[in-house]
């Protein structure tokens, strides 16, 4: 099975932008990155439980759902951590 894993950003920036940045800049830039990925990926986990339990694949369909409610609570401490830095 082929995976394909697509991404809605490139390397293709600014470094002198990036410079000016504060730490604290980054760790939020970074953060919300990061729960943008992971609420992606949370949305794709819900897709296949479904999928799975439409398939008679019950219990499994239940382990993917639980997975996304995982990643979805990760968001969550990025969140926090972001709100924190914030101020």
């Amino acid at each position: 099975m082929t995976h394909h894993h697509h991404h809605d950003h490139d390397h293709d920036h600014d470094h002198e932008i990036e410079s000016t940045l504060t730490f604290d800049e980054k760790m939020i830039k970074l953060l919300e990155h990061w729960v943008k990925h992971n609420d992606d990926h949370a949305e794709t986990y819900r897709d296949w439980a479904k999928k799975a339990k439409e398939n008679h694949m019950d219990e499994a369909g239940s382990l993917i759902l639980d997975a996304a409610e995982m990643t979805l609570a990760i968001s969550k401490k990025f969140e926090e951590a972001a709100r924190i830095i914030r101020g």
